[in-house]
């Protein structure tokens, strides 16, 4: 397979994963809670991820940085690699939604 086509994959995966968890994890009087990450911006988080950073870096477990952590640190990565605001929230979505 292709990278572009193991990226898709593995975006398709975690995406679907997440869905899973959070429909399973969450009774349903929360599903309208606001903490919840919006599932087109994690899914858009998801692609910039695996498009952009995913170039240098290797998928480090999200649970490794509590939320400000992340933060800081796509605030330093958003320069480096080039991503606009909108991009660097979506990955951070994902990020943090991730956790």
């Amino acid at each position: 397979m292709t990278r572009p086509l193991i990226s898709g994959v593995l975006i398709a995966i975690t995406v679907a994963a997440f869905g899973t968890v959070l429909t399973l994890s969450q009774p349903a009087a929360h599903a309208a809670d606001t903490n919840s990450p919006d599932p087109a911006q994690f899914a858009r988080g998801a692609q910039t991820w695996a498009n952009t950073c995913a170039r240098c870096h290797n998928m480090r477990d999200p649970k490794e940085l509590r939320d400000d952590q992340w933060r800081a640190a796509m605030a330093h990565m958003r320069v480096r690699a080039g991503l606009t605001g909108q991009e660097m929230r979506d990955v951070l979505t994902f990020l943090q939604g991730s956790n």
